[in-house]
């Protein structure tokens, strides 16, 4: 058989063939290379189309005169007699110092880019939460007193806006259009030194560290003086502000996280809409649904939002939302873990009618809930310990159970159709999480509104396999699987 070789391919050969001597000489059967090489990624372009956009943060706080001045005066004089230099932190004229207004100190400094030529700039909100003043300055030394438009902490999105026009702006990228591995390119100042470019690659996505942010992951160089800078592709694009370190040391060891810019997007433009940030929500408390618990109801899969508690008179009341529900969708949209819902939710506008998805004792409804806004945080008001009742036994023993019925004041208190009341846990029922006051709604996927049908349904159960139980403590709901005794 012939082989058409040109002048790449015979030097491959030819080094092939050098490569299998062996030092004793013997020659190893020869074998083609088809080495493919890729090139590394060029930063220098990327750096001179994205750098003049990116800026300096120094913010500053005021202070007050100190007010133990007569204590200084001691000091001074102490010196003064035994002829020792007065240290430079000592004031030398602390009566004058008495009269002195509040200055303005050095309080922190961080990055951010520029969002249009009329100077709008993006940040992190902790770079400028607190600060009596914001000075801008952009890579030409040019310096500018910034006014704060709003900051919103969820997000840690916040934007400035300094007087100037003609600026350079940043370019906005497709966060979802990130894949793994993908080169990434950090500017900022770490450590208050400007300008500085770091470059690593996208480690993962949709990291779960906050309330409404999946963030990105990456092992760009991000240290104290990054955060608000813009984490850039490879196209020039933002995709990110660098805002966090995962560190036990304070300083970069190799994961940093990005919030998407899509998310920072809509946050920022809401903040120079209005200054603030409007969030939709339905009014549950929410958890992850475990993998032995979407067994057991026959949800198949651990996916999903288990309600654990509905609010007195909240959207998700009104649309018929009970505790112990798993919410698999809003509004068409799959809710994978329970992290998701919040932030679906909180991106709807209130007013805004939406259709949630719930699995309910083996079988799905879509129910309509109209979005309210979240309203400022307030403490949970806990409802009060259902009083003690002369315990009823039953079935339920085999558990370690002790249960009785409910009174309808219990009902009112507890604002429940039904139940039976848990007044002793023992063996199985107390290893599931089960104590005394707790207040069983459901068992296997059935309802039970009194003891009654709570033994009807217990009878029903295989006594060989795990039995899942949905309860009320206080005002959350949650599922407890109690498995047999061996």
């Amino acid at each position: 058989m012939m082989l058409n070789l040109n002048r790449t391919h015979l030097r491959s050969y030819l080094v092939a063939g050098l490569l299998a001597i062996g030092v004793s000489g013997a020659v190893l059967p020869l074998q083609p290379v088809w080495a493919q090489v890729r090139g590394l990624p060029d930063f220098p372009d990327l750096v001179d189309q994205v750098g003049p956009a990116v800026v300096n943060i120094r913010t500053l706080e005021k202070t007050k005169p100190s007010s133990d001045a007569g204590n200084d005066e001691q000091m001074l004089e102490f010196f003064r007699r035994f002829g020792i230099p007065v240290p430079p932190n000592l004031p030398r004229s602390p009566r004058q110092e008495r009269g002195q207004s509040e200055e303005r100190q050095p309080r922190g400094v961080g990055s951010g880019f520029i969002l249009s030529a009329d100077g709008f700039v993006m940040t992190n909100a902790h770079v400028v939460d607190g600060a009596d003043e914001v000075l801008v300055t952009l890579t030409d030394k040019r310096e500018f007193k910034a006014k704060i438009i709003g900051a919103d902490k969820r997000t840690d999105v916040a934007v400035v806006k300094i007087e100037a026009i003609g600026l350079p702006s940043v370019k906005i990228g497709d966060a979802n259009r990130m894949r793994v591995g993908e080169w990434v390119m950090a500017i900022g100042s770490p450590f208050g030194l400007e300008n500085t470019v770091t470059a690593g690659i996208v480690s993962a996505k949709q990291r779960d560290t906050g309330d409404y942010l999946p963030l990105i992951q990456t092992d760009v160089a991000i240290n104290p003086g990054n955060s608000g800078g813009p984490l850039i592709n490879m196209r020039g694009e933002v995709v990110g502000i660098n805002s966090q370190i995962y560190s036990r040391s304070g300083g970069f060891q190799g994961i940093s996280f990005a919030i998407p810019i899509d998310e920072a997007i809509r946050v920022s433009d809401q903040l120079r809409n209005s200054g603030r940030v409007t969030r939709g929500r339905i009014g549950v408390q929410i958890d992850q649904v475990s993998k032995e618990v979407a067994e057991s109801i026959g949800l198949g899969k651990p996916q999903g939002a288990l309600v654990r508690g509905v609010e007195a008179g909240a959207p998700a009341e009104k649309a018929g939302i009970e505790a112990g529900d798993i919410i698999t969708k809003f509004d068409g949209k799959v809710i994978e873990k329970s992290s998701d819902l919040p932030r679906l939710v909180g991106s709807v506008k209130p007013g805004t009618r939406a259709t949630v998805t719930v699995f309910r004792r083996g079988a799905t409804r879509d129910l309509a809930v109209t979005i309210a806004e979240v309203p400022h945080e307030k403490p949970v008001q806990r409802t009060s310990s259902v009083p003690a009742k002369p315990p009823v036994t039953g079935p339920a023993q085999a558990m370690g159970l002790v249960v009785s019925e409910l009174t309808d004041a219990q009902k009112k208190e507890l604002k429940l159709r039904g139940g039976v009341r848990v007044e002793t846990a023992e063996g199985a029922s107390a290893r599931a999480g089960l104590r005394e006051d707790d207040v069983i709604v459901a068992i296997a996927n059935t309802e039970v509104l009194n003891l009654k049908e709570f033994d009807q349904a217990l009878a029903k159960t295989d006594k060989n396999k795990p039995v899942n139980v949905l309860f009320r403590r206080g005002e959350w709901a949650q599922y407890a699987l109690i498995r047999p005794n061996r």
